[in-house]
């Protein structure tokens, strides 16, 4: 008797186990499938303001308080724009200096607590560029979809589309130099951003179903003269792009593809951010399952939209090694497989989706001889 008890003791035990390591992959993959639009993601480490002056700031000395060109810095209650360190600056052995743009939000104490992010702006194209848009409704197949709409001359149009991390404000950084290219832009909100409808689960879904929202643009966009479109997306929106290009019913309208840091794998990013929120290893692989199982995504659907072969319109890709959320090797591969429609652009020392962030003028360059067949 006391054999059978010790063994189903055991036996629960192992039960019980198994249970809580399902429930925290479970938890896990909820934790990283609920990144909230404009929240800095995990990856992005706490910088200490240690003092402001004007047109300068003293930070933290750390690999990303050291990284090349413009960033957002960005707290619950600030917001502020900082471009490179200062040449000639003599800061103490834990800091650096770098040039203070401008502060968007709130203000900068010594002692405060950011983040780097790639989101620049705050507002609209209006207030934040001085750029005229109109605020339209798109129809989703959720609901009602918000975008801002920058009008200009040619009747091949721009849709931006963010990603993680990020809200339709990240996609501003490249609009004043779109519209001197005299692109019209539709910038889009999607199911889960600030005035979107919520995906019936709650959680986002890598692109896997959003995609949908972006073809929901297109079809706006020729509703409302668009001969053919461009699809500029960054991370998760990239992905976006590659399933829209591969599968939206007016894919025969899109002239070519921008891709910033995408996300050709999105196990891998699961993965990736599953580990930034300091899930046991252990528990990772059954995080993946349970995002899987909970949100009807499947690999083989991304990896069929970003195949070699699928790809039909000229495609930049801009991505670079420093990228710990998406592999850029994945996006090295894609450009050695279809050299004839595909051009990497690759960006050092620059974090997810930060492309433009760390040289913006180089960025733009690329992007100019990119587009100019396209116009």
């Amino acid at each position: 008797m006391r054999t059978g008890r010790a063994a189903a003791l055991a036996a629960t035990t192992v039960l019980g186990a198994g249970a809580a390591v399902i429930a925290a992959g479970r938890l896990a993959s909820g934790a990283a499938l609920k990144n909230v639009p404009g929240r800095p993601l995990p990856i992005e480490p706490e910088l200490t303001v240690h003092s402001v002056a004007a047109g300068r700031i003293t930070l933290t000395r750390s690999l990303a308080s050291q990284r090349p060109g413009t960033y957002g810095l960005t707290s619950r209650h600030s917001h502020a724009v900082i471009g490179p360190l200062v040449e000639g600056a003599a800061p103490g052995p834990d800091t650096v200096v770098r040039r203070l743009e401008r502060v968007t939000h709130g203000e900068l104490r010594p002692g405060d607590r950011l983040w780097l992010t790639p989101q620049v702006h705050l507002g609209d194209p209006r207030s934040a560029l001085g750029l005229d848009h109109a605020d339209v409704d798109i129809p989703g197949e959720l609901g009602t979809l918000p975008a801002w709409f920058v009008p200009q001359a040619r009747d091949t149009w721009m849709i931006t589309v963010h990603g993680l991390g990020t809200t339709r404000e990240h996609p501003m950084v490249v609009m004043p130099f779109l519209h001197r290219l005299r692109f019209p832009v539709l910038d889009l909100a999607y199911r889960g951003d600030l005035g979107a409808p919520r995906s019936p689960d709650g959680l986002g879904h890598l692109g896997d179903s959003e995609w949908r929202d972006l073809d929901a643009a297109i079809r706006y966009a020729v509703r409302y003269g668009a001969e053919r479109v461009v699809l500029h997306g960054w991370s998760t929106g990239a992905s976006m792009a590659l399933h829209a290009a591969a599968n939206s019913a007016q894919r025969h309208r899109i002239a070519g593809l921008v891709l910033d840091s995408p996300v050709l794998d999105w196990q891998v990013t699961l993965r990736a951010l599953a580990a930034a929120n300091r899930t046991p290893r252990p528990v990772i692989p059954l995080a993946v399952r349970a995002a899987q199982g909970s949100t009807g995504a499947h690999p083989d659907r991304l990896a069929e939209a970003a195949d070699h072969r699928a790809l039909q319109v000229p495609t930049l890709l801009v991505h670079g090694p420093d990228d710990v959320l998406a592999p850029w090797e994945d996006s090295r591969r894609l450009a050695g497989l279809r050299p004839d429609l595909v051009t990497l652009h690759t960006v050092r020392n620059a974090p997810h989706s930060a492309m433009w962030n760390a040289d913006p003028a180089a960025y733009e360059e690329r992007l100019r001889r990119f587009l100019t067949p396209l116009m």
